[in-house]
């Protein structure tokens, strides 16, 4: 029931008390039974709350029916505060009704003992006129007793409406906040999910390849039964410096301690601008061929020398043109001016001191003018490969400085000499972070270097 009701109501009970009693006639006995069946018009519809409304039978009735009872259990916690608030509002309400009641009762008995006297003090007007007073500031009282009463009535109305409001705006708001909360949830959780999947796919299919490549290479050991074992493509079988015969594989040591083939091929994707464009391009010591794959992903002819024939035969499965065959060998057999790109990658420090400048006049008279030479080795001005990386292949002999190697280049023809600092030793000794940063560049700056000229 609404503040306008409930005015109403109070106004139609006021009339009737005004209409009944004058100020002439005996006191007023207020007629409460509307206020009562108002009252229990309110209950009723308290008590309706959370009930659902009959309609007429049938499948679809029976259907909505179901749908409302679960929406009304759903909202029972929303709900049961205003259920709460509107009891105490009928509560609050009959007991004004009670004490309206008692005041009727004190104003039936006061009008009964004033029937009884008023035959005796008609005559005294003093009297009169001091009830005609009295009965003023009654019905004085008793309108601003409604006042104040409509006042409360609708005050609390107001203030029902605005709980109601903020309520239904709070509930809103934490509802759309909720599912904007689950959404944000799910995704992460789906994503964190499949990167999961992924990584472990990826892990799982790694020690897969790995066993695979290692019980393949220990089979195909075992069928050949090779005399002596390979050796890098930069080591020529004459040389006089190799220690004896290895008693390893070399592919499965460099596979370990020289990286993946992505990896690799990764760090090589450096020299894909100095090798643009080229028309014959030969890799020397091309190894497990990743410099030959991304010349092929680059759309550049290019061929590859190994000494190892497993890495020969494994390039040719990839559908590279590779052979083997001695670097020295196979570069004195090329006309002159035959290339115009030459690559060789961790090479150089395999070879003996003294044959190191023959390699680089070699290279440099097979060149075209304008063609390109770039040499990967490691970096001896980082004190860290000594530590960790040098002397872990039994094959190499000695670390070229790059100013050497930059001399020889220059001293044969060679121009244009760029020298660029690779693979930075902090990425794989973090604790080299804690150094000063001038320190750091100078002794443990790149591992390995790569040096790059042009034939002038």
């Amino acid at each position: 029931m609404d503040a306008d009701e409930l005015t109403a109501i109070l106004r139609e009970v006021r009339d009737r008390v005004r209409a009944r009693h004058p100020e002439a006639s005996a006191s007023p006995l207020p007629d409460l039974m509307p206020l009562l069946h108002a009252r229990d018009a309110a209950e009723a519809k308290v008590a309706a709350i959370g009930t659902v409304n009959p309609r007429r039978g049938g499948p679809v009735n029976w259907f909505a029916q179901q749908i409302k009872k679960a929406v009304a259990r759903a909202l029972d916690w929303h709900v049961r505060e205003q259920v709460e608030f509107n009891r105490n509002v009928m509560a609050c309400v009959q007991a004004g009704l009670e004490a309206l009641e008692e005041t009727r009762r004190a104003l039936a008995s006061m009008d009964k003992t004033w029937s009884e006297l008023r035959g005796e003090v008609r005559e005294l007007k003093d009297i009169h006129s001091h009830w005609v007073d009295w009965r003023q500031e009654w019905d004085h009282k008793l309108v601003l007793n409604e006042t104040k009463l409509l006042h409360s009535v609708a005050e609390l109305n107001a203030a029902f409406q605005h709980r109601a409001g903020q309520l239904e705006s709070s509930f809103r708001d934490r509802v759309r906040e909720q599912h904007a909360e689950f959404d944000i949830a799910l995704e992460r959780s789906s994503l964190d999910i499949q990167k999961r999947l992924w990584a472990d796919m990826e892990r799982v299919r790694s020690e897969y390849d790995r066993l695979i490549h290692t019980e393949l290479r220990l089979i195909r050991q075992r069928a050949t039964a090779p005399a002596t074992p390979s050796l890098p493509a930069s080591v020529s079988s004459s040389s006089s410096s190799i220690p004896g015969e290895l008693a390893f594989d070399y592919a499965r040591f460099a596979e370990r301690f020289r990286g993946s083939e992505e990896y690799v091929q990764a760090g090589q994707r450096f020299y894909l601008p100095f090798f643009a464009g080229r028309r014959d391009v030969l890799d020397v010591g091309c190894g497990r061929g990743e410099f030959l794959e991304l010349m092929r992903e680059a759309g550049v002819p290019a061929r590859g020398i190994d000494l190892s024939q497993e890495s020969v035969d494994l390039c040719r499965r990839k559908g590279l043109a590779t052979e083997t065959a001695d670097l020295f060998a196979y570069l004195t057999d090329l006309p002159e001016a035959s290339l115009d790109g030459i690559f060789s990658a961790q090479v150089v420090e395999h070879l003996p001191p003294e044959r190191l400048p023959e390699m680089i006049r070699l290279a440099a008279s097979r060149l075209d003018r304008g063609g390109v030479l770039a040499i990967e080795t490691p970096n001896p001005e980082c004190l860290a490969i000594f530590a960790s990386h040098f002397y872990l292949d039994p094959t190499h002999t000695r670390p070229v400085p790059h100013p050497l190697l930059s001399f020889y280049m220059e001293e044969f023809g060679m121009g244009l000499i760029e020298v660029h600092k690779r693979s930075p030793a902090v990425e794989s000794m973090p604790a080299l972070a804690s150094l000063p940063e001038d320190f750091r560049a100078a002794f443990f700056g790149g591992l390995d270097y790569a040096i790059v000229g042009k034939k002038l």
